[in-house]
């Protein structure tokens, strides 16, 4: 087995045997390791139609549908874990002294012109670890465990600047 660096931190956070729903699945190659190698099972929701056929080519239950449309065909305490990995919208190649400012500061600013949280803006959803946090402190969400990476090395300081991918291991 031989996953994306990315994938392969979130295989090893997922307990053998589980319930997996993974939103944005691309093209089912975590969900196909899940099944195969840890005995889980689940589906992947993805919008792509060309990476819904090569998930299911990877023998994954793959539903094509838009995260934003809801998801009504599954029901409460349906799975044991929720994978969203590179699905929230993100700021991927931002100029760097913007990134700067956000990593000094620790969140994203919210000002007059800025009137909203990262969370509640009616525009792209960017945020920092920070932001996240906040949010999950604020919503009584347990996080287990964090991660930033920067292309296949784990990031531990100024993970806001020199990090490109969070993970999140909550509960």
């Amino acid at each position: 087995m031989n996953l994306r660096d990315d994938l392969q931190l979130i295989y090893d956070w997922i307990p053998a045997g589980s319930r997996v729903l993974d939103l944005g699945c691309g093209n089912g190659e975590l969900l196909a390791a899940l099944v195969g190698h840890k005995e889980c099972s689940g589906y992947g929701v993805e919008i792509d139609t060309d990476s819904v056929i090569e998930a299911m080519s990877r023998g994954v239950n793959v539903i094509q549908a838009d995260l934003e449309q809801g998801l009504e065909e599954f029901g409460d305490n349906t799975f044991d874990v929720i994978v969203l990995s590179q699905t929230i919208q993100s700021m991927q190649n931002g100029y760097w002294r913007n990134r700067f400012q956000i990593a000094l500061g620790g969140h994203m600013p919210v000002s007059e012109r800025m009137p909203y949280h990262w969370y509640n803006t009616p525009n792209i959803h960017w945020c920092t670890l920070k932001d996240f946090d906040l949010l999950c402190a604020k919503n009584n969400i347990r996080v287990l465990e964090r991660a930033v990476m920067a292309g296949n090395k784990r990031v531990k300081h100024l993970p806001n600047l020199l990090g490109s991918l969070a993970f999140y291991r909550v509960g």
